[in-house]
């Protein structure tokens, strides 16, 4: 198991380099440079070379990289010059608020995706697997502002059951405290990641219960609940594992919107605002952020997959 965690850590760091090098790479594609990009476009031509000196801008380039390394190792990712904030501690205001949304929305994915797939499954080819079936595909295929938008207008306009505007609290304690605000952003970012993750369980939970090993423990005169329980759910949770890792990217895509409809003032929010006013620093900040998330759920679905399928250790 030591073995398979150091090489797991080492291909992460390795890959996190190859994220800062791209990162570095669209730095030095911001139109006007970098100096014209955070400096905005009524800087001088001196204001602009004064800029590149200070910040090692006129150094070869495998310096500039050793440097802005350095400086992302401190934790010093730039200025928004939008904000006059360092875009670090935007991120830092903004990122626990995301997580919180996203957080929220994957419990909410998981605990109902499960069941449900399991349900499809032992219901395969029946009325309730092929109402599901179609409920798991139309949420899937349905834009996600598309899926936001009914929402609002049935839950919240017509029988004015929830906010149509997501909390604006300062804090996360801020946005728990008024959880009716919340319920439509979590359900909107969850109901595409549940049709899909149910999907999944229902595959997984079909092909373990074609396994010999089903049918020895149903000859031994286990009943069909403990089978499931003790047997066929351990299995077919492993598919599930890898993808609340992978899922990730399409995630934080999905929050970008979420947060956007609903005003909500996470990460998403940031990055949109942003992309609006060509705050450039601020962009790539949220894109390291989430190259350094990605890479982190894929070594967490690692060491989830090994720990639930053992024979992943022996093989790596």
């Amino acid at each position: 198991m030591i073995r398979f965690l150091v090489k797991r850590v080492a291909q992460a760091v390795v890959v996190l380099l190859l994220v800062s090098v791209i990162v570095f790479v669209l730095l030095h594609l911001l139109p006007g440079g970098p100096a014209r990009a955070i400096l905005g476009v009524k800087a001088t031509p001196e204001a602009i070379a004064h800029f590149d000196h200070q910040q090692g801008y006129d150094r070869p380039l495998p310096q500039q990289y050793v440097m802005y390394l350095g400086r992302l190792l401190t934790g010093d990712l730039g200025e928004s010059y939008k904000l006059n904030q360092t875009v670090a501690s935007l991120l830092g205001e903004r990122l626990p608020k995301t997580a919180l949304l996203a957080g929220l929305s994957l419990a909410l994915a998981a605990v109902l995706a499960v069941p449900l797939g399991i349900l499809q499954a032992v219901r395969r080819g029946k009325a309730a697997d092929h109402l599901l079936t179609g409920a798991a595909f139309l949420a899937y295929a349905t834009p996600l502002f598309f899926l936001g938008l009914v929402l609002v207008l049935v839950l919240s306009q017509q029988l004015q059951i929830f906010p149509a505007e997501a909390p604006q609290a300062d804090t996360v304690g801020g946005l728990l405290a008024e959880a009716p605000a919340l319920v439509l952003p979590v359900v909107t970012t969850a109901l595409g990641i549940i049709a899909a993750f149910s999907r999944y369980m229902r595959s997984a939970v079909l092909d373990n219960l074609q396994e010999d090993y089903v049918r020895t423990a149903h000859a031994k005169g286990q009943s069909g609940t403990r089978v499931m329980a003790r047997h066929v759910l351990r299995n077919a949770l492993i598919p599930l594992a890898t993808l609340l890792g992978l899922y990730l990217p399409t995630l934080f895509s999905g929050t970008l919107v979420v947060e956007s409809m609903f005003n909500y003032p996470g990460m998403g929010l940031l990055f949109w605002n942003a992309a609006q006013g060509s705050d450039f620093p601020v962009l790539l900040g949220v894109t390291l952020v989430v190259g350094v998330a990605t890479v982190l759920g894929s070594l967490i679905t690692d060491i989830a997959y090994a720990v639930l399928d053992p024979r992943i250790r022996s093989v790596s």
